[in-house]
């Protein structure tokens, strides 16, 4: 017989104070919703998650619903709908005639964990129903013919690695708690970690056996919690203050206030007291907030110079047409200003000249009009309004199969796999069969959308900036519609960044782009390889999705590109201005081989 290696212990891993006790206050009481941890790799995510399954006491009045329930069940990326909540039972539909239920991973893991690694790649779908089950302890099952409901309770844990992709902001909210890890060791933590993996490795049952009496004693301590969970006193200031410092961070909804109650009741039940303290509150405010508390800038420009914006800047007005002048609110100066037309003298391309001199500036995000788009006929009427434009180039686009869009993708129709159980009810269990249902395909949620905004000097001449903006918020408005992911980035002032990173399209974003600053030089080459190298990330962390890359652009620039090719579709969104079109627009779209629309 061969025995199991046994996991290493919870108590024994170094350090990660705060994954512990958000992993504690779980095990107290798994109505807090679940866990989050993100973090780079190795840093003992998936260790200390392992090692929670040994010192979980039973749950009280547990059902049993699979008699091959286990404490420690992983959720695997490839996991489809019927694997997580269970289906009808082929064997018995085929052998004795009988619809029957089968039980999934959610009642498998019933008294345990259930281990979510790659949260953040895993089907949005999925991880809806399965934070829905874990808030609620129920599941319920109407599909192929069955109706089904049974109590399942389980800790869920997720882990995901944030270089890896963004978890959607909604379904971050429905975990409970949430943990960012680092791998900021100091040089006696990493010889003390290193010492006890070497011990661990060289006899792991000798090692656990070492650490049972401190295994036993975090048991006990947790059973013991449990049972005072019921007598805990929650007084109403304590209430008060929770609400309070919702308001104050700007949480969306109620989610947070009761998560933040069950959490402290845990925590003050955990410390052996009979009511909670304000240091209950505070103990868990970091782990119930640090996924929920919104950035909200601020409304007008900001007094303290923090570094983007000078002393004495026009201020985020999108008819602002001096990028020279830093600062002169409520100047009159008309659009013949040469800010933005003398541009081109400049060399672009090394990042010098009075261009990449200048201080940042903001511009608030204004709607444009578009003039022309050369994948329609000339007539096309001018002075379309942004958002009926968007939604022609979005349809447009909206399935197309181009370079980089894989065969899974572009050949939907036959990549369906056969559902089964539902084949099985639509032939009312005849054999052999005479028909065959296959699996609907997801729509929406495998497409990204890159956009890459130009914040160079160049933009702030003309409200090419704040016409920009729009566009881009008119992008993110039909990737939300669309359930589409999106990620921005940002180059300008001889620097590429990030402004949102991956994830599903946000429903308010407008404060956070008028907060974007432009100056500088135009390094859009660097934007276009570091957009490659995302693109071709995505690829690999997502196969078959599709990849849409918006480039929002003046063309300003005397950068070469025509050796870059991105994978998916590409549009170029030609924001300059004038009646003679001084910039590349043209130039970089046929070079990049993408579609071209201007302004």
């Amino acid at each position: 017989m061969t025995l199991l290696r046994p996991e290493f212990p919870f108590t024994a891993v170094a350090g990660q104070a705060d994954f512990k006790k958000a992993l504690i206050l779980a095990a107290i009481d798994p109505s807090i919703g679940g866990v989050l941890v993100s973090g780079p790799r190795g840093v003992a995510k998936s260790t200390l998650a392992r090692g929670l399954a040994d010192i979980l006491p039973p749950l009280p009045n547990l059902p049993v619903l699979d008699p091959s329930t286990s404490v420690f069940v992983t959720l695997p990326l490839g996991a489809s709908e019927e694997m997580l909540i269970g289906t009808l039972s082929l064997q018995k539909v085929l052998e004795q005639q009988q619809v029957a239920f089968s039980p999934g991973l959610l009642a498998k893991a019933n008294g345990g964990v259930l281990y979510v690694d790659e949260v953040n790649l895993l089907n949005d779908g999925l991880v809806d129903q399965l934070l829905d089950v874990c808030a609620s302890g129920v599941n319920r099952v109407e599909r192929d013919g069955i109706s089904h409901e049974h109590e399942t309770r389980f800790i869920l844990l997720g882990t995901m690695n944030p270089d890896e992709g963004e978890l959607r902001p909604q379904l971050e909210d429905r975990f409970g708690l949430s943990v960012i890890l680092d791998n900021d060791y100091s040089i006696e933590d990493r010889i003390d970690i290193v010492e006890r993996r070497l011990l661990f490795d060289e006899d792991s049952t000798g090692y656990a056996a070492s650490w049972s009496a401190e295994q036993a004693t975090l048991r006990e301590c947790i059973a013991s919690a449990r049972n005072r969970l019921d007598t805990v006193q929650f007084g109403r200031d304590h209430r008060r203050t929770i609400a309070e410092r919702a308001c104050a961070a700007g949480v969306d909804g109620i989610r947070a206030d009761i998560v933040w109650a069950k959490a402290a009741i845990a925590h003050a039940a955990y410390s052996g007291r009979s009511s909670v303290l304000l240091d209950d509150i505070d103990a868990v405010e970091d782990l119930v907030l640090s996924h929920r508390r919104q950035i909200q800038p601020p409304t007008s420009p900001p007094e303290k110079n923090d570094g983007s914006p000078p002393k004495g800047e026009s201020g985020d007005k999108p008819d602002s047409t001096d990028g020279h002048e830093s600062g002169r609110s409520g100047s009159n100066r008309s659009d013949s200003n040469t800010n933005g037309d003398n541009v081109d003298n400049s060399p672009q391309a090394s990042g010098s000249g009075d261009w990449g001199a200048m201080n940042p500036q903001r511009m608030a995000a204004s709607a444009p009009r578009f003039l022309e788009t050369l994948t329609e006929t000339a007539t096309t009427t001018a002075r379309q309004n942004t958002t009926s434009v968007l939604q022609q180039v979005w349809s447009r686009q909206a399935g197309q199969n181009t370079r980089g869009t894989s065969k899974t993708a572009a050949n939907a129709p036959q990549a369906q796999k056969v559902s089964w159980p539902a084949t099985i009810v639509a032939n009312n269990g005849r054999m052999p069969l005479q028909s065959l249902v296959r699996k609907p395909i997801e729509k929406g949620a495998q497409t990204l959308n890159l956009i890459l905004l130009d914040t160079s000097a160049s933009t702030l001449g003309k409200s090419v900036l704040s016409h920009a903006k729009g566009i881009v918020l008119g992008l993110l408005e039909q990737a939300y519609l669309a359930r589409e992911r999106v990620q921005i980035l940002a180059f300008g002032n001889q620097q590429v960044s990030q402004v949102l990173a991956e994830c599903r399209s946000p429903k308010q974003f407008q404060d956070t782009l008028n907060d974007v600053a432009a100056g500088g030089g135009t390094p859009l080459r660097e934007a276009l390889l570091q957009t490659r190298r995302h693109l071709e990330r995505a690829e690999r962390s997502r196969p078959g999705q599709l990849l849409k890359t918006w480039l929002v652009t003046d063309g300003r620039t005397n950068q070469s590109v025509k050796d870059i090719q991105l994978p998916g579709n590409v549009i170029v969104v030609d924001t300059e201005s004038t009646a003679v079109k001084r910039g590349r627009g043209v130039e970089i779209a046929q070079a990049l081989g993408a579609d071209y629309l201007a302004i």
